[in-house]
């Protein structure tokens, strides 16, 4: 039934509990993990230190991938990673529809302020526009 499951990430404590339900998924489905992590440029002005930021945010998205890529081998689950820049909400879509994943699982809420990259607003619009289903996990203890 499913085949390959997309995981946008951004490293946060919510999506780190969506990556529980992506990998018990993939165990029963015998399915492919697509680890996404996009740096939000939308937030980024023009002026030179911005330059040094999108470094460090691509720097922390690198990391967020590996780490993640990291956890799904250890469980023995098959996996593609990728990171892209631009709107995460875009860029999630258009790559589920590239990749051709069957379903897409992520966290409720994400990072905030200059660590940003995934909004509850960008899973909110992912579920809304998302022509796969969409698994959202909300982070234990919030309501």
């Amino acid at each position: 039934m499913y085949d390959d499951i997309l995981f946008p990430t951004d490293g946060s404590d919510g999506a780190d509990e969506a990556l529980a339900h992506a990998l018990e998924l993939a165990e029963t489905h015998d399915a492919t993990i697509h680890v996404l992590s996009v740096v939000d440029s939308t937030y980024l002005g023009s002026a030179a230190a911005e330059a040094t930021t999108i470094e460090s945010l691509q720097e922390q998205t690198e990391q967020v991938i590996d780490e993640t890529v990291d956890e799904i081998t250890d469980h023995g689950a098959a996996v593609v990673a990728e990171h892209r820049m631009g709107d995460p909400y875009e860029e999630i879509i258009d790559y589920a529809a590239a990749a051709g994943v069957d379903m897409i699982v992520m966290g409720t809420h994400g990072r905030s302020g200059l660590d940003r990259f995934l909004l509850g607003s960008v899973t909110e619009k992912v579920v809304r526009t998302a022509d796969v289903p969409v698994l959202t996990v909300q982070l234990s203890g919030n309501t």
